[in-house]
């Protein structure tokens, strides 16, 4: 069973209609066929007298039309006769113009998701060789700046790092001073207390001799 329609053109057998995959051959073959659309709704506007409105929204969002008359008359006139809502109801403008912010949000979010995706490395498979250049040139571009960034950060670390040192080593240095300073001071407290205690017992002595004097007679 064939997955999709299957078109007859003459001189060229059977074409499979279904999806192109490749970008630009899509893009290539959506050029010739909207333009041979636009031309043959042109010939039937002319030929048969027909009032004819054609509108062509490309994948990417971009419109085009043909109208053989004023367009917004061939819409308004199209929706009298389908029954649909006036299109010069505020109401209608303000429902029809979030639908069209909510389809072009959708649009933007399935070409970010299939950018991400060959960003990544998938669904690359249907890529030419200018798309796969252009893919190749945005991942050194991001690749670049990964480094840059990587660098700068090692950059950073490694002067704090340096400063980090710095305050260390003075911090260190303030504190053998204090140790140094502390030992000064008290090597000069004991040296002190070793002399007054000496002038203590050599004053306790004489006040013994001269006890023992007056209790003896004898000369000291």
């Amino acid at each position: 069973m064939d997955d999709g329609w299957v078109l007859k053109e003459m001189g060229r057998g059977k074409v499979q209609l279904k999806r192109i995959e490749n970008p630009t051959n899509r893009q290539v073959t959506f050029s010739k066929r909207r333009n041979g659309l636009l031309k043959k709704a042109f010939e039937l506007s002319i030929l048969c007298d027909a009032e004819v409105a054609l509108l062509i929204f490309s994948s990417s969002g971009k419109v085009y039309q043909f109208a053989s008359h004023d367009m917004d008359r061939t819409v308004a006139k199209y929706r009298r006769e389908v029954g649909l809502p006036d299109s010069s109801n505020p109401q209608f403008r303000t429902m029809e113009f979030w639908r069209s912010e909510i389809d072009e949000l959708n649009r933007s979010i399935n070409t970010l998701e299939a950018r991400l995706k060959h960003l990544s490395g998938e669904d690359i498979l249907a890529l030419g060789m200018r798309d796969l250049k252009q893919l190749e040139r945005q991942l050194k571009i991001g690749v670049e700046r990964v480094r840059s960034r990587k660098r700068r950060i090692v950059s950073d670390h490694a002067t704090l790092l340096k400063r980090r040192h710095k305050q260390l080593q003075e911090e260190n240095s303030r504190l053998h001073k204090r140790v140094k300073l502390k030992e000064l001071q008290d090597g000069n407290i004991s040296s002190g207390l070793v002399g007054e205690n000496a002038c203590t017992m050599f004053h306790q002595r004489i006040v013994h001799e001269e006890d023992f004097h007056n209790e003896t007679g004898l000369p000291l």
